[in-house]
């Protein structure tokens, strides 16, 4: 046992500091829950705040807006939940078809810089292409129609945070299933040519069924992020415009409890937002088992 604990203490102290990290700023901010059953006063702090119960809950779901606003969250994750799983299997099963290596490894490395770009740059070039005089709406109007307000329109601001989403993550998404091309069997494929079967036919009959495993571990491990619609993206790129269709949890937790300082109701609809995540990533967990017979945890 003393020999174990000795060969063992250089990968605690490795552990020490995200320990520490996850200590200070996970498990130490929960204190901060309280608020969401107080009328939070910070002058007071949150031990000498008057105590209201379920109060704020009730008045978020009271609001005209809460309804649009948990709507909107679940139509845009949703959205970039499929088009994060159909867009980057798509890519993978052509890279995979690519037999020069050195132009295999180029177009892989063109699609995954987008993933380390922070929204902050990615909006300015969105912005910019689709902008009002962006060459977008300059090749709309080079065939007699109006340009279009992509980003204060109601109509086509979901529709740009998914794809504009899809175009930033699908090429490491890919990686995933990249991997997961790499371990089925070539006898399998060596067989199907044997009997005559087509390129497609081996994709349909063969590599798909192969990916369905880790198509589903994927969307489960998702699933628990639903409600994560991704604040830098919109943050960055809605207005007032758009609030009808753009305006999600995170960013109504922003504005009301940063700029509008109701610090209350910012605990309350964050804390509603985290305990339904809780419960969709338990039941992921669940899903995954019996389907893959894999847990995520």
């Amino acid at each position: 046992m003393k020999k174990r604990l000795k060969r063992e203490i250089p990968f605690h102290l490795m552990l020490l500091l995200p320990m520490l990290f996850l200590a200070v700023f996970s498990f130490a901010p929960l204190f901060g829950i309280l608020m969401a059953f107080q009328d939070y006063m910070p002058a007071k702090g949150i031990l000498q705040s008057r105590w209201v119960g379920l109060e704020n809950f009730d008045f978020i779901f009271s609001l005209p807006s809460s309804r649009q606003i948990f709507a909107n969250t679940i139509i845009i994750s949703l959205g970039k939940l499929a088009a994060g799983i159909i867009v980057p299997v798509f890519f993978a099963l052509l890279l995979n078809e690519i037999r020069v290596i050195a132009f295999k490894r180029t177009v892989q490395t063109i699609v995954y810089l987008p993933h380390f770009l922070s929204w902050v740059v990615l909006a300015n070039v969105v912005s910019s292409i689709l902008g009002f005089d962006g060459p977008i709406n300059s090749l709309i109007q080079s065939t007699g129609h109006d340009p279009i307000l992509f980003l204060g329109s109601n109509v086509w601001f979901r529709p740009v945070i998914i794809l504009s989403d899809c175009w930033k993550e699908f090429g490491y998404g890919s990686i995933i299933y990249l991997s997961a091309l790499t371990s089925i069997d070539p006898g399998l494929y060596e067989s199907a040519s044997l009997d005559g079967a087509s390129r497609l036919q081996k994709i349909f009959y063969i590599t798909l069924p192969m990916l369905v495993p880790t198509i589903v571990l994927m969307m489960a491990l998702n699933l628990g992020n639903i409600l994560n619609a991704g604040f830098d993206q919109i943050f960055n790129l809605y207005n007032p415009l758009v609030y009808e269709t753009g305006d999600i949890i995170d960013t109504y937790v922003y504005r009301i409890g940063l700029i509008d300082m109701q610090y209350s109701l910012a605990t309350a609809a964050g804390l509603i937002k985290s305990v339904i995540g809780f419960v969709l990533i338990m039941s992921s967990n669940l899903v995954s088992r019996k389907l893959v017979s894999r847990s995520i945890f």
